[in-house]
């Protein structure tokens, strides 16, 4: 028998009931689907080629809000090919907790701030969620 451990320090959500993501796009302007979502990062299906280890920005939306998120590659396998296409499946970490997902306490669980793509380079450009 071979255990599991799960690492994850945040609930997943996988339905728009539960997280109020409606629109997802990578930057520049790569539509998304939304597998699931947390405070520390999402699970995303594209038809635009996500490589491991690069720095991307998500643009979310829900009804009443959207937001820009920058985050790191963790993961990507292909899932789907057809003769037009491919997609594919990555996992991305957020450099900061996207705060629309907070804890009883109001506060935003687990400290996933010590998760940046790039922590000894210097920010370029204004700072997004």
């Amino acid at each position: 028998m071979t255990l599991t451990i799960d690492r994850r320090t945040t609930k997943r959500l996988h339905r728009i009931e539960e997280h109020g993501v409606v629109t997802a796009r990578v930057r520049p302007g790569h539509r998304a689907h939304l597998v699931d979502v947390s405070a520390a990062g999402a699970l995303i299906e594209t038809s635009y080629r996500l490589l491991p280890g690069a720095s991307v920005e998500l643009h979310l939306e829900t009804e009443s809000t959207h937001t820009r998120i920058r985050g790191r590659v963790l993961r990507c396998a292909v899932v789907r090919v057809r003769p037009s296409f491919v997609h594919y499946r990555g996992a991305i970490a957020f450099d900061r907790s996207l705060p629309w997902f907070v804890d009883d306490t109001n506060r935003v669980s687990g400290n996933h701030d010590l998760r940046t793509a790039h922590p000894h380079r210097a920010l370029a450009t204004p700072e997004v969620i």
